[in-house]
Parts: C-alpha cells; structure tokens; sequence
C-alpha cells in the first residue's frame, strides 16, 4: 500500500533547495507527482505532492526534518481525494490594483458555491499612469445547478464595483 502525501514548503530562495526535497522524498521510496514551488519576494514557496510506501512515511518524516534542519520549512499532510465534479472555468482579471480586488471576486464566488481550485496573480507597473495593473487567472470548479452565466452575471456586477475587466472562458 502506498499514502499520498502533501508537502508545504517555506524558506529562504536559495540554490538546492528543489534538490533536497527530491532527495527525502526518493529516501523514502517515495515519487514526486506534482508540484507548485515559486519564488515569491525572495522566498521559496510551495507544495508538492508526493505517493510513498506505508513503510516509507517515517522515513520521509526523517528525511524532511533533515530539510527542515537546513532552513526549508516542510510540513507534511495527508493528501484528500480529488473528488472535483462539476464543469470547470478559466477566470481571468485585469484592471487597475486596489485592496479588496480578490476578496470581492472571491466572495461572489463562494455566493454560489464555486470552488476556487487555483490561482496565479502578479501586479506590474504601468508606464503611462504611473500606477500598477492587476492580473489573475483562477482556475474555478463550478457546483451542480451553477453554469458560466451565472458567474459571468455575478462577476459583472463586482467588476462593476472594483473597475476590472473579466473573463471567463470553458477549462
């Protein structure tokens, strides 16, 4: 048997640090499955998702306390199952930056019941006001009885509110 396993990762950026992680994981028996690691203002982040042999837990806890010893901060959890129904949307925002820009899109969607299943945002300069651009892609699962119509009309009426443009598109 085998036990699926996330990985939360926290620390200073520093060269090898992808590395160590492969090593506790491959010590363990175990196979990397997928990962979301990035540099986020000059610290590493992320998450991986690891399968490893019901023996090889203690193991991999070991071997993630050794990471942990270097200054990568590693939790580890016990995976749930990926039980996603429904259709699933790409969302994307642009518009001028502002406080509030995620919570008001994000509470809109909760409204009906949609699930945020991922999402990537940057803020960049723009050269002609001088201010920033705010830029989001959510990846969202949509519940039974809750169609694009209905998360088009209820994100018209935030963008509306918050001066962003959105759209949304069929995963």
């Amino acid at each position: 048997m085998t036990s699926t396993i996330i990985l939360t990762v926290i620390g200073s950026d520093r060269p090898g640090l992808t590395g160590a992680l492969a090593d506790a994981v491959l010590s363990a028996g175990g196979n990397w499955l997928e990962s979301h690691l990035s540099r986020l203002a000059g610290t590493y982040v992320g998450s991986v998702l690891v399968e490893v042999p019901d023996d090889g837990v203690e193991t991999l806890r070991a071997a993630v306390a050794a990471v942990d010893a270097q200054g990568l901060r590693v939790a580890i959890v016990a995976a749930g199952h990926a039980d996603a129904t429904g259709a699933e949307l790409t969302l994307a925002i642009v518009g001028q930056d502002r406080p509030g820009i995620v919570r008001e899109v994000s509470t809109a969607l909760a409204a009906l019941g949609v699930n945020i299943e991922k999402l990537e945002s940057a803020t960049e300069g723009t050269a002609w006001s001088g201010g920033r651009l705010f830029k989001a892609e959510m990846q969202l699962r949509l519940p039974g009885g809750v169609d694009a119509a209905a998360v088009q009309d209820a994100l018209e009426a935030v963008s509306a509110e918050i001066m962003v443009d959105i759209a949304v598109a069929a995963a």
